[in-house]
């Protein structure tokens, strides 16, 4: 059986349509036959998606009948799953989200003991199991509330973080009406910082409603009036997040590892001397690591991917310009909240319109959107697109680059270019628009 459900990022589709309950249940029953134990502990963490009670009710139905004990820690960001099933010695985490997508979507994906997302083969093994009738256990599990799970989750930031102190800084954070709309505003107050927050009020469907890292407008505007000294904007599920000085100018993720990667190679904590990025990054990034003498590894797009590559190289920081940063010597996923707390440590007190961890060549990034998985294949491997991206390419050799890749998690050409000036990057990339947009039609 191929992999047909698992993408880049777990399982994720429109809820009731596509993800339903009963794939949930058929999901969470085969994961659990697949365990190694004979009636293993598994957490599960959602966003606060109207979708997500069904969803979590459907993924416990399958681990109790499985002969798994359920523990729920109800609404709190992604990367507290992994934290908490180290914390507790538990032994899978599901998580119920769709990251930044609207909130009719959503997701589950899935942890392992260790804290790290599962393999490729253990999925393909789960879709496997799915279509098995399974064993009838000798038990049926139980559901359990895991308390103060985000009390949890804040005493690890503050044992990571307790010595940041935020006394004098205005913060101004925007939790995308999602899974950090409590815990990110309380650790920053913890840590003396004064903090006025948006999009704090999830109702089940404005999450990521025009708010949170992929619509910064609001938040580039309330920063570009000069009241706070910084501001974060996070994604629906918390683990990713972007900044934006106090002019209201936005710091993608490539400045933030930019930023912390010099950080960590000042104070002697660099492990292993590199950073691990994507294909996404920008060619400055690049530029501003070789001058400071620290190696970078490029992997394919998707936090999965620069996670593995870390642990194969024994690093600890890497990350996406999307705002993924991994940090290995905190957890072992990407952290929104975790990393703006890396992003202000870095800063040491001085201002973020202040930086210069790198520069940045100017880029367009363009999602143009196919009726289907099939038709992005087609255009994809057709010979004008092809044509396009080669002649591209050729035209920025040794002064900028060209990537237009299928996205992982939706029906999405990605269309990038990178170039000396604002008026090539902007001109290269419509010519590229255009051919790609004709192959789609």
């Amino acid at each position: 059986m191929s992999r047909h459900l698992f993408g880049t990022d777990g399982v994720r589709g429109r809820a009731g349509e596509f993800l339903t309950a009963e794939l949930a249940v058929a999901l969470a029953r085969a994961t659990v036959e697949l365990s190694d134990e004979s009636h293993p502990q598994v957490l599960i963490v959602r966003d606060p998606r109207e979708s997500g009670q069904m969803l979590e009710a459907a993924i416990a139905a399958g681990v109790t009948a499985a002969g798994g004990d359920v523990l729920l820690a109800g609404v709190l960001p992604t990367p507290a799953a992994p934290l908490l099933v180290r914390r507790h010695g538990l032994h899978l985490a599901a998580v119920i989200s769709a990251s930044h997508n609207p909130y009719e979507d959503n997701g589950i994906k899935f942890f392992a003991a260790d804290g790290f997302k599962l393999s490729d083969e253990t999925e393909t093994a789960i879709e496997n199991q799915m279509l098995s009738a399974g064993a009838v256990p000798d038990r049926i599990g139980r559901v359990l509330e895991l308390r103060n799970a985000d009390e949890d989750y804040l005493a690890d930031l503050q044992a990571r973080f307790g010595e940041l102190d935020l006394h004098g800084s205005r913060v101004l954070l925007d939790c995308a009406n999602g899974a950090t709309y409590r815990v990110a505003p309380e650790i920053f107050r913890r840590l003396g910082a004064e903090v006025e927050v948006l999009a704090d009020a999830p109702d089940g469907r404005n999450i990521n409603a025009g708010v949170g890292s992929t619509h910064l407008d609001q938040l580039v505007a309330r920063m570009a009036r000069g009241e706070h000294t910084i501001g974060f904007a996070f994604d629906g599920d918390g683990d990713r997040v972007l900044a934006v000085d106090r002019t209201g100018t936005v710091v993608d993720g490539d400045e933030l590892i930019a930023m912390a990667a010099i950080h960590y190679q000042r104070v002697g904590c660099l492990d292993g001397g590199g950073v691990a990025v994507t294909v996404m990054t920008n060619y400055g990034f690049h530029s501003a690591m070789r001058a400071a003498g620290i190696e970078v590894a490029t992997t394919a797009v998707g936090d999965r991917y620069v996670n593995e590559e870390l642990r194969r190289r024994g690093w600890r920081l890497g990350g996406e310009q999307s705002g993924h940063i991994i940090d290995l010597g905190f957890g072992p996923s990407g952290d929104g909240i975790a990393s703006a707390l890396l992003t202000l440590e870095a800063l040491s007190g001085a201002d973020l319109s202040d930086r210069s961890a790198m520069h940045k060549l100017p880029q367009r990034l363009v999602n143009l959107r196919a009726r289907s998985r099939d038709a992005l294949q087609l255009a994809m491997a057709s010979g004008p697109v092809q044509q396009a991206i080669d002649a591209a390419g050729e035209s920025l050799l040794g002064r900028g680059r060209v990537l237009v890749r299928p996205s992982g998690t939706e029906p999405l050409i990605r269309v990038m270019v990178e170039a000396p000036s604002l008026e090539e990057t902007h001109s290269v990339c419509a010519e590229l628009c255009h051919v790609v947009e004709a192959a789609l039609d």
